[in-house]
């Protein structure tokens, strides 16, 4: 038993259960084809990004930035083990 630890199993058990879900949800929805399903039409309504209307002024470079500051993050801190 661990105490202040998370044993390696939990994080691969967590990391299947995401994939696994996002698995069956992406494909339900690509299977129904009902518009506005996928996880990508989602983040899109989320982020106030839709093909129909304009482009909000905000939305997309805070996604952009946080997408790249994760990126800029998880690379080295995976690779290299640093922060």
């Amino acid at each position: 038993m661990l105490l202040l630890g998370v044993p390696s199993w939990a994080w691969a058990a967590w990391a299947a259960t995401a994939f696994g879900t996002f698995a069956a949800l992406e494909t339900i929805a690509l299977v129904n084809r009902n518009r506005g399903d996928t996880l990508s039409e989602n983040i899109r309504r989320w982020l106030g990004i839709n093909p129909d209307r304009p482009v909000r002024r905000y939305t997309i470079p805070i996604f952009l930035g946080g997408l790249i500051a994760f990126v800029v993050w998880f690379g080295p801190h995976i690779i290299w083990s640093i922060w």
